[in-house]
């Protein structure tokens, strides 16, 4: 389980056929062999470790439902370790689980150092979006500020953009969905009740 609160922008050092390999400092400390990360809001085990990598294996299921197989060597990458029962939840329960693959549409930089940023998302996934409702974006936890058609807009904060792969992202770019894992929930517990209440009132 993770919050989408990134620890670290780190860099894609080789992409092999059934895997990557990335450069990070921040969270080598304590990611072991074994031991899972938040790659771009995708939870990959680490399977190998040096002094400056981690090496992680990626399935083909994993590489068709997420943006990881558009990576190349040189590419920023967010970087999130699990979270602890002693880690403040600064942002929402994400899961490293990813939902769908969206499109930047734009992102417009403001005044202040800021940015407003609008994604596409799968159709499927749209019913999960509310506005100021949670949404992790290439792991990244977000609040969604103004939903439109088939798309989403959010705001930017420059810390966000400078901490970040969001601060290099242009229009066009794939990136990594998750919506709130409550609102799936919530969706499947509804789904249940409704048949329950037809039955009973057929039988009365």
């Amino acid at each position: 389980m993770f919050t989408g609160i990134v620890e670290e922008r780190g860099e894609v050092r080789e992409v092999r056929p059934n895997g990557l390999v990335l450069a990070c400092r921040t969270v080598l400390g304590d990611s072991e062999v074994g031991a899972s990360l938040a790659v771009n809001g995708v939870c990959l085990t680490v399977v190998e470790r040096t002094e400056r990598t981690l090496a992680f294996d990626v399935s083909e299921e994993t590489r068709e439902r997420t943006a990881l197989s558009r990576l190349a060597p040189g590419a920023p990458v967010n970087l999130e370790r699990p979270v602890t029962l002693s880690s403040r939840l600064g942002g929402h329960l994400v899961q490293g689980h990813v939902d769908g693959v969206g499109e930047v549409s734009s992102i417009e930089r403001d005044e202040a150092g800021g940015a407003w940023l609008t994604v596409r998302a799968p159709a499927d996934l749209l019913r999960y979006l509310v506005e100021k409702g949670s949404v992790a974006v290439d792991g990244v936890s977000l609040t969604i500020a103004a939903l439109d058609g088939d798309s989403f807009s959010v705001a930017l904060i420059p810390h966000t953009l400078e901490a970040t792969t969001l601060g290099v992202v242009r229009s066009g770019d794939p990136v990594n969905l998750e919506v709130d894992v409550v609102a799936k929930y919530v969706e499947r517990l509804v789904e249940r009740a409704v048949p329950a209440r037809t039955n009973q009132r057929t039988e009365g």
